[in-house]
Parts: structure tokens; sequence; C-alpha cells
């Protein structure tokens, strides 16, 4: 691409390079920079494009690999002039993975091997048939011909992860046909950095990363400070167990994360960002060192951005994927180059950040938000969501949930709404338990509190947190007591260690959590859990500390019940503790056949043939391979 000199030179671009889209673009999207698809494009498209997801999640179940197939079949059919194959980024629906969808029909086939190329492009894409037995939803009966019909997609409203699906990440053409760079062009031509500021500011944006700080505040913070040199960073340290909005977002749509650092740099009079990633996101890193080349060569970063007086430069700093580098100071001294560890705040990163120089730091789903609220402006964005919490969230929907995925909901959206309208339901139709949100940082919420709207007000009521999106489904096989146990090893695992309450107090939380699990717990221990709990969060230095014993004293709270089964009755009744577990045999019920004394790792099954059989339970394992070799159901867990 020949270097953007103009804003002027840009919009004629944009006019321009804007149909390539088109034909992608879903009729019902109301906000205004979104353009609609023509009335009567289906009849009268002369073009076929093939979207096929190659975000990670796909990836891994090799869609890559189905994209490179369909290019093949495509030529060997004589398509090439009608069908183009696009690589792309998250649909939201990765269980259903790996996933292609045709335009200009909406039609989306998942689960797709290449045993099913050859069949996609010859009944479709050559003789204009689309492949029932492929379609979504069509595996459990109930199949999807047009798929903005799924109520997964009718309840979302995507606006972060608006390009995603959409457009092929590694073309700035196409990013370009979506609006891409016009907000930036926008800002430094016709706003000063206080009309942006101010913009935000009235948009109502909150940080996306946990805390909700008002992101237009922490602007004006920045940008009142003297000192001549400051910066920007984006946090894409995600390192949340579950979560990967963020990974989502840069690697289908990276551009848009460029471009509102770049804005916000004009906005704070910073000429300097920096990403901050980690390493385990190749595929995002490769995405982003590319974007930033063509971004750049195409005078859209770097000097006298489209021939104007303001210039910025992003440069990359990769992580070695510890927690504590979510921590805004933890990560400033990483992207410095030391261990990243916490200090005390004040100073604020807006008043002494990376290099001891005023800083924002955003993280990804923050910024993502920049763009659609400078081109729509604050008014519109405040029509999504709730009065406080303008917008949407973007979660990443996992545990025991039908539709795995990645989703966007405005603010205020219930949790019910969630889980069985866009989720589906719980996987087998079993009883949800809880909803775990803000990984190791958040809270469980009990199935009482389904219809809480999510907002970071109402969530803080109930004892959790909104946190970066991790959305964990629960239902009734799950051990709440082993839950806490697991998030609690692993805030003791990322702990940096340098102050005393999160080193010593989580570990010996811990402690007590395995003693309770094992079946040595005392009442006594609930006791200890609550109150030291409570010191950690009032002593410890930073965040991740302050906000460790969340899973523990929110499970405290809401199932005291399963902890004091644990200790009086020494019985899990989740049946998930193996220590509390106890296998035995039905007399009435056996007939003596063998098998389990057969099929017995420890040997601890006694009988004669034809005669009921004892299990020695000072030599069971719990392993519970004998229940499920007897052909009578004859031996049951306890």
């Amino acid at each position: 691409m020949q270097p953007i000199t103009s804003y002027t030179q840009l919009l004629a671009l944009y006019e321009k390079e804007k149909v390539r889209t088109n034909l992608r673009l879903r009729k019902e999207n109301l906000a205004p920079d979104f353009i609609r698809l023509p009335e009567g494009c289906r009849a009268d498209s002369a073009e076929i494009h093939v979207m096929v997801c190659a975000d990670t999640g796909c990836a891994a179940s090799n869609s890559l690999g189905i994209a490179d197939q369909l290019d093949a079949a495509v030529a060997k059919y004589g398509l090439t002039d009608k069908v183009k194959i696009i690589r792309t980024g998250c649909f939201g629906l990765c269980s259903q993975g790996p996933v292609v969808v045709v335009h200009p029909e909406r039609i989306m086939y998942t689960k797709i091997t290449p045993d099913h190329v050859e069949e996609i492009v010859t009944s479709h894409l050559r003789d204009g048939h689309y492949v029932e037995h492929l379609l979504l939803g069509a595996r459990e009966g109930n199949a999807i011909t047009n798929y903005d019909d799924a109520v997964f997609f009718k309840k979302q409203v995507r606006i972060a992860t608006r390009n995603c699906g959409v457009i092929n990440p590694a073309s700035l053409e196409e990013y370009i046909s979506q609006k891409g760079y016009l907000a930036l062009g926008k800002c430094i031509t016709s706003m000063t950095p206080q009309d942006v500021i101010e913009t935000v500011k009235r948009s109502g944006l909150r940080g996306r990363g946990g805390a909700g700080f008002p992101t237009g505040n922490k602007w004006a913070f920045t940008a009142v400070e003297k000192e001549p040199q400051k910066y920007i960073c984006c946090n894409a340290d995600e390192g949340d167990p579950g979560a990967f909005m963020d990974r989502s977002v840069l690697e289908g749509d990276p551009h848009s994360i460029l471009e509102a650092m770049a804005i916000a740099g004009y906005a704070i009079g910073a000429n300097q960002g920096f990403i901050y990633i980690r390493a385990e996101y190749p595929s995002a890193i490769r995405r982003l060192v590319f974007s930033i080349e063509k971004a750049r060569e195409a005078g859209l970063l770097g000097q006298h951005i489209m021939g104007s007086d303001f210039s910025f430069e992003i440069e990359l700093r990769l992580g070695a994927g510890a927690f504590v580098c979510g921590e805004e100071t933890a990560l400033i001294a990483s992207v410095e180059g030391n261990r990243g560890e916490p200090r005390n705040k004040p100073p604020y990163p807006a008043n002494k950040g990376i290099y001891g120089k005023p800083t924002v730091i955003n993280n990804v789903e923050t910024l993502a938000n920049i763009c659609p609220i400078i081109n729509n402006g604050p008014d519109w964005f405040r029509t999504i969501g709730t009065e406080k919490c303008a917008g949407t969230k973007v979660f990443a929907l996992a545990g025991k949930v039908n539709n795995v995925g990645l989703i966007e909901v405005p603010m205020g959206t219930t949790l019910r709404e969630i889980i069985y309208e866009i989720g589906g339901g719980i996987v087998g139709n079993k009883a949800l338990k809880a909803v775990q949100t803000g990984g190791p940082s958040g809270g469980c919420i009990p199935a009482q509190h389904l219809d809480t709207p999510i907002d970071y007000e109402s969530l803080q009521k109930i004892g959790t947190m909104m946190g970066s999106g991790g959305m964990i489904v629960l239902d009734e096989t799950t051990c709440m007591v082993n839950l806490a146990k697991f998030y609690l090893g692993f805030s003791v695992e990322e702990s940096c260690g340098k102050c005393t309450p999160c080193r010593f107090g989580n570990k010996y939380l811990l402690e007590i959590l395995q003693r309770i699990t094992q079946g040595e717990g005392t009442m006594a221990d609930l006791d200890q859990l609550e109150s030291l709990g409570n010191i950690i969060k009032e002593a410890s230095l930073c965040g991740l500390g302050q906000s460790s014993p969340n899973p523990v004293l929110s499970t405290l709270h809401y199932f005291r019940d399963e902890y004091i089964a644990h200790i009086q009755e020494k019985s899990c009744p989740a049946g998930v503790c193996t220590a509390l577990l106890q296998y035995e045999v039905q007399p009435e019920l056996c007939i003596g056949c063998t098998l389990c004394a057969k099929n017995c790792p420890a040997n601890c099954i006694k009988g004669a043939v034809r005669q009921p059989h004892i299990i020695d339970q000072s030599k069971c394992l719990k392993c519970g391979i004998c229940a499920s070799k007897c052909p009578r159901k004859a031996i049951i867990q306890k």
C-alpha cells in the first residue's frame, strides 16, 4: 500500500475499499458506523466469501489445513474468479469448531474436517445447494440456515469483537474497509486532545481489565502531567485460567488496538506505546508484529501520521507468563526489564509509570472500544448497557455449559440469559450449582443469584467481581471446596512472594483446604479460613494478593454446608474428593462374576464365583474401575 499522507486520502481509500467486506455484514447491526448489507445482495451477488476461523482455538483443530484444502478445491473446480477463501478471527462458537461461514447466505458450517471440504465446494460453492448435515445445529436435529437466527448470536452485541469473523486480520485494506483508522484521522485533524478525552469520559467507558476505573479519567490524569515523555501501554497479559478474550481480539482485529493506542497517545501527549503480551500467544504476537509493520509502511504509525505533526511508535514487550504481571505496577517493572513485582501506590502509573514517566495502562478490551466511540459518539455508546456501566462486556464462557466460546453482551445482561440462552444450558441437563467469575481473584455466584445483572456494582454486592472476563459454569458434580483449593493453589503458585500476607498467608490457607479435602479438617478450620482470608485481603501489597482469598471466602459464604460435610461427615457431596470416597458392593445385586476383582489394580476385592464380593477398604485406591466394570451396577460410590 502506498503511504497515506492525509486524512482526505484515507477517506478516499475507505470509499474505494468498503465494498470488499459489504458481503459479510449483518443487516440488523444498529451501530451507525457499520455498513449495512445492501438489500437484495443475496440474489445479485456475483461473489462468494468463505470465512474460515483461523483463531488459535479452531487452528488447533486444523482449520488452517482446511482453509488450504478449500483453496485447492476451489482452484480444482475452476471457481477462483467467484469464490474467495478468507482466514479470519473468532466467531465465538468455539465448541463447534472448526467453523466455516459462507457469505452472502450467512450459512455456518461447524465441526468441519478435511473430509467435508470436497462436499462443501461441489454442493454449495459450485452447485448452490447448502450441505444440510454440516449446518450449525444439524447434529442436534435443529439445522439453522442463517446463523444470525441462532440464539447464541441473537443476544449478543459486538463492539469490541466487531471485526472478528468479518475481516482478514492480516489485511490492512480490509480493516480500512471497516472504517479502520478513520477514528484516528478524525482525532488528529478535527479534535483537540482535550476533545478526545472528554468524548471518552462522556461515553462512560470503564476499564475492562477488572477494576472498572473510568478510562477517560485515567487519560485525563496523565494528560495534565508536565513531563515531555509519556507512554501508552496495552496490557495484553491475559493470565486468568480459561480466559482468551484478549488473545482473540489481538488475533482477529490487531489494527483496532494499534489505532486505539495511537488515539490515546494523541490525547495524553505520548509518542510511544508498548504492548505487553505473554510469549504464550505466538499467533497474536505474529499478527501484531505484521500489523505494526504494515501500518508503519502506510503512514498510519510512525513519524507524521497521515502527514500531521503527530507521531506515534509501538513496540512489543514479551512476558514470561507470570500472573502477577497483569497487575499494573508489576507489569511496568517487567516492561522495564526487571523482575515482575508490584510496588506500593501512590505514585500511580499516571504520575510515575514506565521508566518513571506518566503512563496510561489499558487492557485490550478497553482499547477495542475506543474507535467505535470516536466514530459514533459517546451518546451512542451510552445507549448500550446500564446507566453506570455503559457498553458491552466480552466473556470467555467455559465449563459445564453447552456453548463454550467467546461472547459479547450488553452490560446488565443477566447470568440466566448468558447461561441458558446464549450458552444453551448445562451439559447433560444437570443442575447448575454456581458460576465463577473473575478468575482466581473472583468468587462464585450460586444459582439463586442467576437473575443478577452483569455489571461491576451488582457483582460486588454478591461477593464477586467482573475480572477480565473469564466465566466458568459449574454444575452439581463440582465440589466447591475442591474448586476453592484449585484457585488458591494457582494463586500460591503465581505469588511473587514480595509481601508476607500473600506469600505465607495463602500457603497456610491452602494447607487448611488440603486437610479438609483429605477428611482431616476441624470446625475450627472454618473460622481460621475466614479470619486469615480477611487479613490477607487487608494486608497484601497488590491487587493479586488482596483478591486471592475471594474464592475461599465466597464458597464459604454460599456453600458452607459442603465444608461441614467434608469435616463432620467425612464425605464429599459432589463425589470429587478422592480421599473421602468409598466404594461398596451391594450384596443383593452382586452375581459374583469376578469382573471387578479381575480389573482391580490394588487386588483388594475378594469373593468366590457366584458369591457376593467384598472390597478391602484399607487397600482401596478409590480409582472406581470396579464400579465401571460391574455389569449389574452392584458397586456404588459413597
